[in-house]
């Protein structure tokens, strides 16, 4: 086992400026947690690539002490902070109960406010959340998708004398590019309760997922309208601030995390229900985000424990609805914010196992990340591309004939890494395969 480094940096000269100022740097209380043990080097998708203690949990937040004794904030020491994926194996390994999503959240904030990137990088990650987190400007983006796919465009740009001339970057946007959606009738704001109501639910229908996932929501208000519950699915959402959070765009997350509060605030629901693991794990986190804002730290952390994945709610209820058979052999990925930052892996597959008909398989290496993670396969292609390969090979050695998860970014990551193995696999959210179930659909609701 490699042994972290454990002696103290020398003082900072004179005149060079600290990694970190007073504005939330990485609390030194949870630092002292981590006691350099190596459980979570197993897990961590960055350590195992490269085999570097500082891609590692234990190596970074020895980075994170350097920085809070006053080493200055170096493009080295940037760089293996933008090489963590965010995915919280390593939170689930830890048997120490380190919190290590506060300290790389703190960490990557200070980074984006302190650190000077490249122009072009600077343009990317800028023209990444100039369009994301906006459904209308997504939609404009979806438009184009068509054509693209008709005239043969994608095609050319997927040829090998095209792709050698695309950026990284370039080729990992548009090997991500979704096909159009089949079903584009957005949620309606009131879906009645089937029967007598047994509760009122708000719905996050999301960015990525309103616009290229919408049969997902669909299927989603459906299922749950089966089980008795009135689905509230506010026309005035926005994003929920998950990918910016994610990034380190603190003020850019606490703005879309307020007027998410305030509009399922005034829709007055008993619990918000999310199809979208990222976006669950970034909402269920708004009490500690919003935690010194005095106008909002206690509406925060009440809305914060209203929030459930659509899995965590389904699982918590009686069911109501029949389940009908449907003939597939699927295998389950665990979307990293859903089972490590949410603690969710028994619900979705004790949810899959309730429909008839179906079997269910496991994938090696469950805990590793598959390379999406938020934007991470933008902005690190290699690395996720590497990822992601990995765990389309292990979702092919089930044998399954479907794949099965509930986050729409593993869905493309997993879908394009396919692609580039020349397999094809359908990819289902676990909520589609209960719609179908419920609705006596079988195999041809899928």
């Amino acid at each position: 086992m490699r042994e972290s480094p454990t002696t103290r940096s020398e003082p900072t000269p004179v005149g060079v400026r600290p990694a970190f100022d007073g504005h939330d740097p990485p609390d030194p209380e949870l630092i002292e947690d981590c006691v350099h043990c190596g459980f979570c080097l197993p897990s961590c998708p960055t350590y195992l690539l490269y085999g570097e203690e500082m891609d590692s949990p234990r190596g970074r937040i020895y980075l994170m002490r350097q920085g809070l004794e006053g080493e200055p904030l170096t493009g080295t020491m940037v760089r293996h902070f933008d090489r963590c994926l965010g995915c919280l194996a390593c939170v689930t390994a830890c048997p120490s109960g380190v919190e290590y999503e506060k300290l790389i959240e703190s960490t990557r904030q200070q980074v984006e406010r302190r650190h000077t990137r490249t122009p072009a990088d600077r343009f990317f990650r800028e023209l990444i959340f100039k369009v994301f987190p906006y459904p209308e400007r997504l939609r404009l983006l979806a438009a184009g998708v068509l054509p693209y796919q008709a005239l043969g465009i994608r095609s050319l740009v997927r040829s090998e004398p095209f792709q050698k001339l695309l950026p990284k970057r370039l080729r990992a946007l548009e090997s991500l590019t979704p096909d159009p959606p089949k079903e584009t009738t957005p949620v309606p704001p009131l879906t009645p309760a089937r029967g007598k109501p047994r509760a009122r639910v708000g719905l996050l229908t999301g960015c990525v997922q309103r616009v290229f996932f919408p049969d997902v929501n669909a299927a989603t208000a459906r299922v749950l309208a089966a089980e008795g519950c009135e689905v509230v699915a506010p026309a005035t959402q926005g994003c929920c601030g998950a990918l910016s959070l994610h990034a380190g765009r603190e003020a850019e997350a606490k703005e879309f995390a307020r007027r998410t509060i305030d509009t399922f605030e005034r829709a007055g629901v008993d619990a918000v229900v999310v199809n979208v693991a990222g976006c669950g794990s970034a909402m269920k986190g708004y009490g500690h985000l919003l935690r010194d804002d005095p106008g909002y730290a206690a509406r925060a952390a009440r809305f914060s424990a209203s929030v459930r994945d659509v899995s965590e709610f389904l699982a918590g209820l009686e069911p109501l609805a029949e389940r009908h058979p449907v003939r597939a052999v699927v295998a389950y990925h665990d979307a990293c914010h859903l089972a490590h930052g949410q603690g969710i892996r028994r619900q979705p597959r004790d949810l899959l196992r309730g429909i008839p008909g179906l079997e269910l398989r496991e994938i090696q290496e469950p805990e590793i990340c598959c390379g999406s993670a938020g934007i991470y396969n933008l902005l690190e292609p290699d690395a996720a591309q590497a990822l992601g390969e990995r765990k389309a090979r292990n979702v092919l050695a089930t044998g399954a004939t479907m794949l099965v998860t509930g986050n729409p970014g593993c869905l493309l990551q997993i879908r394009a890494s396919l692609d580039r193995l020349g397999a094809r696999l359908p990819l289902r959210h676990p909520v589609q395969l209960l719609d179908s179930s419920i609705r006596g659909l079988g195999g041809d609701g899928i």
